[in-house]
């Protein structure tokens, strides 16, 4: 069984139901195919996320989410950088509940772990879609 953590570094911790969480994420991957070896999800402030942003992508703009894929071969592995005040921002933008948000953030992170892009509209699209689908195996 794959290893998923969750962390806060510097905001406050709000994962709930981590067995559940953790069960859902490793069904997400083998209904994909794959398996999570090591998958670390981490939540921060808008400053912390955005230096990662102009760091390592050279975007400078406030994002939810940001995937580093760590993989060398076969399974998943990565880290997921979210930002919980985005994650509460969205929450209120879309009238969804908080938790509901933070799920859909980690979904996406894992879809592009496993191999899923959202450049191009259509692209987005279907990710959309994709992160419904795995929202509802919750």
């Amino acid at each position: 069984m794959g290893h998923v953590e969750f962390l806060a570094r510097g905001v406050p911790n709000i994962f709930r139901e981590r067995a559940r969480l953790r069960d859902w994420l490793l069904r997400v991957a083998h209904e994909h195919g794959q398996d999570i070896l090591e998958l670390s999800y981490v939540l921060l402030s808008d400053e912390a996320l955005i230096e990662y942003n102009r760091r390592f992508l050279g975007h400078d703009d406030y994002t939810d989410v940001i995937t580093f894929d760590l993989s060398k071969g076969v399974g998943i592995s990565g880290e997921v950088l979210m930002s919980l005040p985005r994650i509460r921002e969205n929450a209120q933008v879309y009238r969804v509940p908080q938790q509901r948000e933070l799920r859909r953030v980690m979904v996406h992170g894992l879809l592009h772990l496993l191999g899923h892009s959202d450049k191009k509209p259509s692209e987005r699209k279907a990710m959309s879609a994709s992160e419904d689908a795995c929202l509802r195996l919750y």
